[in-house]
């Protein structure tokens, strides 16, 4: 198994995100970010690279897509064992992606006020970062993925004992993943499902 050289993280929920980055920083793991994120670890003194510099597209549409973008998904979905994926990676410039830390706009809070408009909802519907952490999951053979703080403290342990994680721990948190995304997926079928779209000023 590879050593670990790049993380993504993009949170909503940024609590612990000062200490991790910082100690992923200080075992030569370049950190990758978005928007607030990437502010908050520099507000830190931790070295971050913003995802627009490097995937060299700008973050548009109001932050509807950062992150799609084949240096980023190349970069998580490439197998790296898979002598063909890695002739590809090379030729096209891709480079690794080995961790994912991402957790999602808060769908559930924004609903639950109750002055929530249709608009409203449908801004809060993540689609760049449900499709990351899909993709990190799919390839939990080379990626680990982490949707939760509570799991920052076991993957720096493992990477400090052997350069990366196991492949039980890398598994355990892909299928934290496919849990989150399906209730995630679920909250908001539900809500839309209540939506009476001929009353709603959204549309008109």
């Amino acid at each position: 198994m590879n050593k670990v050289e790049r993380a993504l993280i993009s949170l909503t929920d940024k609590s612990g995100i000062e200490v991790f980055a910082k100690e992923l920083a200080g075992l030569g793991i370049e950190i990758l970010s978005t928007g607030g994120t990437a502010a908050k670890i520099r507000e830190a003194g931790i070295d971050v690279m913003d995802v627009s510099d490097f995937t060299g597209f700008p973050e548009m549409l109001d932050g509807r897509v950062k992150t799609l973008h084949p240096k980023i998904h190349g970069g998580i979905l490439n197998q790296r064992a898979n002598k063909d994926h890695q002739e590809q990676c090379a030729e096209h410039g891709l480079k690794n992606i080995d961790i994912i830390a991402v957790n999602l706009y808060a769908f559930e809070k924004t609903v639950a006020d109750p002055n929530c408009t249709l608009g409203d909802a449908i801004e809060n519907i993540d689609i760049g970062g449900p499709t990351m952490l899909r993709a990190a999951a799919k390839n939990f053979q080379d990626v680990t993925v982490i949707v939760d703080p509570a799991d920052y403290p076991q993957v720096l342990k493992e990477i400090k004992e052997t350069g990366n994680t196991s492949l039980k721990t890398r598994f355990r948190l892909a299928a934290k993943v496919f849990k989150l995304t399906s209730v995630y997926d679920t909250s908001i079928s539900a809500w839309l499902d209540e939506v009476d779209v001929d009353r709603n000023d959204y549309f008109k």
